[in-house]
Order: structure tokens, then sequence, then C-alpha cells
């Protein structure tokens, strides 16, 4: 694959020109523990003992895997980090990551802060372009399941689900008003059909001037090239621009898991490979069908990210353009963001905030998705060790 002329993810000067000498120190240490499988799995089984036994553990969790993944506990804490990214280009899109809340009170409290997160953004648009909220963080999955097994509800559940959707439009009626676009993020298999037409419901009503709303397609699925194209079908017929966000996805060991107890058809994708043929061909679907549709590119694979920059370039479309946008997490592939940032494209970071223990689940999967992605702790420790030896060598 040919290298876009200003863009080289090997330039760490440029990845890290963000980080102190002090926070690259300390990306070493997270990078080095989580390059070793049994030693990470042996810390992520001490450190959920130490939290179950309430042990004063949080303010070293604070000190190190949080503060390298996380914003901060409180949206207002994340302003320091929101400010230095904005500085390089990046845009942050703060996700409260706090889960697990299975009731009316969470859920509305889950709400009333992904509100906060619109308000914060429209304060500061150019450092938060977007804002972000979990179907699952304003609904019982019990709920959302029964739903798309198309079981009959209980007026209780009728009730239930009514206020999920007033919680998915009160959000999407704030971001259309404040105009700062909204990410709605995958869910498994079993409760994504619902999560799909709350979006797709949501599309018709807020997207007509643009994309407001984006759904999440997870390309590993088999089925996800076919329900991007037809989503975008809908789109056109009806008259609405399609906000998406391509991803890979997240849950394959339980998809697999559950599709082998329950003895039907693995809905991942057979291989790597045919994952990432699906998620190729659905930049360039993206790409082609731009005029009525914007698009994020949730990706910390590199091939993918240069491979969307050449197809931009090919099909004439600016690297500023606001209908594309590259993503990746805070705290993980600074290559890739940094360097795209500096070339112009349109880039954001997740930041996940919240309290140090609310947040754990996230910095597990964390954890343990650097452990089992080949070569991803790898790479980052490989970038940040080149940059700490280029740092010593200017001196």
């Amino acid at each position: 694959m040919q290298a876009h002329p200003r863009i080289s993810f090997e330039d760490t000067s440029v990845a890290f020109s963000y980080k102190s000498n002090a926070a690259l120190r300390k990306a070493n240490f997270i990078f080095s523990l989580v390059n070793h499988p049994w030693i990470s799995s042996m810390a992520i089984g001490s450190t959920k003992l130490a939290l179950k036994l309430h042990l004063p553990v949080e303010g070293l969790i604070k000190k190190t895997a949080f503060d390298h993944f996380c914003g901060g506990v409180s949206i207002d804490n994340c302003d320091d980090e929101v400010h230095t990214l904005s500085r390089y280009g990046v845009g942050t899109i703060l996700d409260y990551s706090v889960e697990g809340e299975a009731s009316e009170t969470g859920f509305d409290q889950t709400l009333e802060e992904t509100l906060r997160t619109i308000r914060k953004a429209k304060s500061n648009p150019q450092g938060i372009p977007f804002s972000v909220f979990k179907v699952t963080g304003l609904a019982s999955m019990e709920l959302l399941e029964k739903i798309q097994r198309q079981e009959a509800l209980s007026p209780a559940e009728n009730e239930a689900y009514q206020r999920i959707q007033k919680r998915v439009d009160a959000i999407c009626s704030l971001a259309h008003a404040s105009g700062i676009p909204v990410l709605i993020d995958a869910e498994e298999t079993w409760i994504q059909e619902p999560v799909d037409a709350l979006a797709y419901e949501m599309m018709a009503r807020y997207n007509r001037e643009k994309a407001i709303v984006f759904n999440t397609f997870q390309l590993y699925r088999k089925a996800t090239l076919q329900n991007l194209k037809d989503a975008f079908r809908e789109a056109s017929e009806k008259g609405y621009h399609l906000g998406a966000k391509l991803v890979r996805g997240a849950y394959m060991e339980k998809e697999r898991a559950r599709a082998a107890e329950m003895g039907y058809e693995d809905p991942i994708q057979p291989d790597k490979v045919a994952s990432d043929k699906a998620f190729t061909e659905a930049l360039e679907f993206c790409v082609v069908n731009l005029r009525q549709m914007a698009f994020m590119c949730g990706s910390h694979n590199e091939q993918s990210n240069l491979y969307l920059t050449q197809l931009m370039e090919q099909h004439g479309i600016s690297s500023n353009d606001e209908r594309v946008w590259f993503a990746q997490l805070y705290g993980m592939s600074d290559n890739i963001s940094f360097n795209l940032a500096k070339a112009g494209y349109k880039v954001a970071k997740y930041m996940p905030y919240g309290p140090v223990r609310s947040v754990m689940p996230y910095l597990f999967r964390r954890a343990q998705e650097n452990t089992s992605v080949a070569g991803q702790s790898s790479r980052e420790l490989t970038l940040i060790r080149k940059e700490l030896q280029r740092r010593r060598s200017a001196k």
C-alpha cells in the first residue's frame, strides 16, 4: 500500500507530542504489563479481588491505568485533557463509562449525564465535536432481548419501553438542537435489532438536513455490510442522511460462546481476513455515497486509516470534510490520531470518564483487548520506547 505523502504512522515525535516524559514512562510501564498475558491476567484478577474486598486500591489505579485510558472522574475533571488534545487538532468524545446501572434510577442518571456531555460539547464544539451513549445505559437488557425475540410485552414492560424511547429521544433532540452529532454505540447481536430500530427512528426525525444521529456498524459480524447498505437505502428512500460509525467489533468471544451454547450459527466473520475485507468494503461504500451520509472510521488498524485517506484523495474529498471522521480510544494509537490530525484530517478520541470504581469494567476490557489483539500492545510499546529513545538522544 502506497504511503500518504503527508502521513507516517511511524512519526513518534508527532504521536506523543502532547505527552511529558513522565507520562510516556507511565505508558511504557502500563503497556509492558499488558504485553505479558499472564502478568496482565494476574493484575486484573488481583485488582478485581481488591475492589471486591474494598481494599484501598483506587488511588493506585487512578495514578496508573485510569489516568492513561480515562479523562477524569467527572465531566469537568476532563477539561485539561480536552484542552490538551484540542491544541493538537484532536477532538474529544466524552464517554460516560459507568456500567451496570440496571435500574430506572440508574437509567435516568445516565440520561442526565449524557445530556450534560451534549451541553458541554455545545460550549466547545471544536474541542468536543461529538457526544455518545449506549442504549444499555438507558434500558434493561432483558427488555431489549424480549423485544428482539418479538415476545408480547406486559403493560409494565410497554411502559418501560416508552420510557426508553423518551430517553433516547431526549438525547437526540438536544443533540439536534445543539448541532452536536451523537453516536449510538453497538451492542451484542441478541439486542442489536431494537437498538437499530431506535437509531433509524431518530435519524428519520433528526437527520433531515445533515447527519446528527449515528448508528454503529460492527463489521466483524457477517450481516453488517448488508445492514449498512440497507440502512443507506432506507435513508435515501425516506429523505434523511445516514450517520454511520464503522468499527470492527467488541464482543467476539461472548458472541461465539453464546452461539455455541445455544446452537445457532456463529454471527461473527470466520477470520480476521473476512472482517478486514468487510471493513474495507464498508469504507468504500461510505465514500462513494457521501452525498447523503456522514461516517466515522473507528479503527486502530493503520492500514484501514491509511486506506481511507487514499480513498478520500481519489474521490476528491477534502481532508477536513465535516462528513468524514477518524476516531481512536484515548490512551491508544496516538501514532494514528495525532499524525492524521497533523495532516489536516478530522480526528477525535473517545475519552471515558466516571468514578474510578465504576469505570473498572471498561479498564479491564482495555487490558484484555490489548493482550488478546495480536501485536496491539507490542506495537504501542515499540512506539513508546522509540520516542523515549529519541528524546534521550535529542538531549
